[in-house]
């Protein structure tokens, strides 16, 4: 089979690589569409993992084997799969705080040498413990590419039920990429009043087409001015903040009245540093929290938000590309230009 293979020093190279064989309690999944993912990127810009490794973990396509002890899959289903899953017994499990769970950790689908999700193959494999938890069927009338955002989609709901916004309480997200996006439209689904910011002007376009009150460039207005004129004086309830860039969480603190929660969801680089006044997090009683990956307790749900259409998470859609051109795919989405937005990968497609 094909596959994009990360080689290290940030280059990826489209080469033929083994078939992964499923074992006992396996399924051997047929690739047909992966989403290009930041945290696939981070690990290739900043050289996170040693290479070789096979990315991509935004996987939907069809069971081609389901191997001995397999039941509730066969040949022929449509899927989406997970990467991760947790015990459902350890103290992070028991506490709920599934992405530290050590069992979660491991990765448990793979296309070839150290697992890291394989999605940018035309096969992976799909291991037991993700065969037995971390895979939901994919309806009849769902296109794969629709299908590949039940992971991202589950990641911010996670998020936004840690935030627990209410109807009418303002909120700020930072960035209009597709997850920014998504976050616009999971907080329009709670009945807030949604404010957003991003460079590029086709992202805020579609920011307020999915339900923002308003969108601004950062650089053109002064944000935390903003969003007191928007409260009577106060600030945002809360800020979500979805992309990454020196000074952003600075703002989002300056945005937000006391008592306020900032949510924290692309600072997954350890090189990345913050610098905050004590004081506005201690005396303005405000909560810094982080969210990071998916819930298992959510996943159903968030499958259900993508297969019935609620979300409209295929217009985020802007490339579909061959498996020859996911490196010009990882390019354009750690670099976008006034077009480019969410960039999906069809590897059964090796070029145009």
């Amino acid at each position: 089979m094909h596959a994009a293979v990360y080689k290290g020093n940030r280059t990826v190279s489209v080469e033929v690589v083994p078939v992964p064989v499923a074992g006992p309690g396996e399924l051997l999944v047929r690739v047909h569409s992966c989403g290009i993912c930041h945290t696939d990127l981070k690990k290739i810009e900043y050289d996170l993992l040693p290479a070789p490794r096979i990315y991509g973990h935004e996987t939907a396509g069809e069971v081609v084997v389901a191997g001995e002890g397999v039941t509730r899959y066969r040949p022929g289903d449509r899927v989406i799969v997970f990467h991760h899953i947790p015990c459902g017994n350890c103290f992070y499990c028991r506490h709920k705080l599934y992405a530290q769970c050590p069992v979660y950790k491991k990765v448990g689908v793979t296309a070839g040498y150290e697992p890291a999700g394989g999605g940018f193959a035309q096969y992976v494999r799909v291991m037991p413990w993700i065969v037995e938890r971390g895979v939901e069927k994919v309806p009849d009338g769902v296109s794969y590419d629709r299908a590949c955002f039940v992971e991202p989609v589950n990641t911010c709901v996670k998020a936004v039920e840690q935030l627990d916004p209410q109807p009418g309480d303002l909120m700020l997200i930072q960035g209009q990429g597709p997850i920014g996006l998504i976050f616009t439209m999971l907080g329009k689904r709670r009945g807030c009043v949604i404010v957003t910011t991003d460079t590029i002007p086709m992202r805020r376009d579609l920011s307020l087409r999915f339900g923002a009150l308003e969108s601004h460039d950062p650089r053109a207005i002064r944000i935390h001015e903003r969003m007191r004129e928007l409260s009577d004086g106060r600030g945002a309830d809360f800020v979500i903040s979805a992309t990454s860039a020196p000074g952003l969480v600075e703002e989002a603190v300056r945005s937000t009245r006391p008592g306020a929660r900032i949510l924290l969801f692309a600072q997954t680089s350890d090189k990345e540093r913050i610098e905050l006044s004590g004081a506005d997090i201690c005396m303005g009683e405000r909560v810094l929290l982080g969210s990071y990956s998916a819930s298992v307790d959510l996943q159903s749900f968030s499958a259900r938000l993508v297969f019935s259409g609620e979300l409209p998470v295929e217009d985020l859609i802007s490339h579909r590309l061959p498996l020859s051109q996911a490196a010009h795919g990882f390019r354009m989405a750690l670099h976008p230009d006034g077009k480019s937005l969410k960039i999906i990968v069809q590897p059964q497609r090796l070029s145009e």
